[in-house]
């Protein structure tokens, strides 16, 4: 393959992977966008629905669990294709059982299909991205993850002109068939290919190595900082500075569009000064943020620490899955764990911060972040860049 042939590739790896990461922000946010729609046509109560939205959570807990191995034996343009069409399905079943026939199991059943092949696709995708990574010699994860938050706010836009023109079934069917054949296409590219890796898929071992078990502490602490704005700040600052539920949204909006904004040029500061001081450094904005927007008594004040958080909160998350993703080989198993561990922080982090707003107020219990930011700073150095040692 001459030299130029070999750039082709690889950019053509690059936009395939962007595209992955897109359009499975696309099909995650859609869902979540007609989540009122869902309550409304089920008759659901606030519980209910709580119920229902966990069984998401359950698919994509368990395909932490087993996407290392899926990703090691199918390779990572298999796994991604199989793994669309998941997504595909448990959007499209969704659609179909709340707004043609009702029905509660069946969309439990859908949303959990969804989650599992979205959870799955996840990891294939970042276990891709570190290869092109490592191709390019330079960093590129973290734009990968901003490509898929853009892929989110685009969806959120559609998803509410869609509710006004269109019955939910059509715009959940319409949007997995997109998702399904935009992904399709785009893996195509993916250097990885269809061949697995030789020899075990090596999980179990990723679960007794030290470094592999720290990054994902790390990226639990950093999943949790980053899914507590998701949930909580909007809600947050009705509750503490008296906005409405729109100035709430545009809130949420900043943290967001500032987290993107990270994602999109850190990536030039992780080439120049390296993981651990870059890292170290956003988890202390994130930390001064989240401070400055509990405390400052300013409603002004107050958003620009929303904007320090999301800034604070862009790197950490996808600096951690190119570390779990050092080395040449069980790529797939290293992020799988790393994955598991980190995406905990989504399941136990709203309750956590809803038991402590409870007694103290959602807006005061935002605090346990920078409590858990702060002596995380220990874990950085585990990012430090270095070859995995294959046992």
């Amino acid at each position: 393959m001459t030299v130029t042939a070999a750039r082709h590739h690889v950019r053509a790896a690059v936009v395939g992977v962007a595209v992955t990461f897109g359009l499975n922000g696309v099909a995650v946010a859609s869902w979540f966008a007609r989540v009122p729609a869902a309550r409304d046509a089920l008759g659901l109560d606030a519980g209910a629905l709580g119920l229902l939205l966990l069984s998401m959570s359950a698919g994509a807990f368990l395909a932490m669990l087993t996407a290392g191995e899926v990703t090691h034996r199918l390779g990572g343009r298999r796994t991604a294709q199989v793994s669309v069409l998941g997504v595909a399905t448990g959007l499209a079943v969704a659609g179909v059982a709340i707004g043609a026939f009702p029905s509660t199991p069946a969309t439990a059943v859908g949303i959990f299909v969804l989650g599992y092949g979205s959870g799955t696709c996840n990891v294939a995708m970042n276990v891709e991205a570190a290869a092109v990574e490592r191709l390019l010699g330079r960093t590129v994860m973290p734009r990968f993850h901003a490509v898929w938050s853009l892929g989110t706010v685009v969806a959120a836009g559609l998803a509410a002109v869609a509710a006004a023109v269109l019955p939910v079934t059509a715009h959940l069917v319409a949007v997995a068939a997109v998702v399904a054949g935009g992904t399709l296409v785009a893996v195509r590219s993916f250097r990885s290919g269809g061949a697995a890796e030789r020899g075990g898929s090596g999980v179990l071992r990723a679960w007794r190595e030290p470094r592999t078990l720290l990054i994902g502490l790390l990226v639990l602490v950093l999943a949790f900082t980053e899914g507590t704005a998701n949930d909580w700040v909007a809600v947050a600052f009705v509750d503490g500075y008296g906005f409405g539920p729109a100035a709430g949204a545009v809130v949420f909006g900043v943290f967001v569009a500032t987290m993107t904004l990270g994602r999109v040029v850190g990536t030039r500061a992780l080439d120049r000064w390296g993981r651990v001081p870059v890292v170290a450094t956003t988890m202390l904005l994130a930390a001064g943020g989240v401070a400055l927007a509990v405390l400052s008594g300013s409603q002004v004040a107050a958003v620009a620490g929303v904007a320090l958080w999301g800034l604070g909160t862009s790197l950490g998350f996808p600096v951690g899955m190119s570390a779990a993703a050092d080395g040449d080989t069980r790529t797939a198993a290293r992020v799988g764990v790393v994955a598991v561990i980190g995406y905990t922080a989504f399941l136990a982090g709203p309750p956590v911060v809803g038991l402590l707003g409870a007694r103290a107020g959602v807006l005061a219990a935002l605090l346990v972040v920078p409590l858990a930011l702060v002596p995380a700073l220990a874990l950085v150095p585990v990012l430090r860049r270095h070859p995995i040692q294959e046992g």
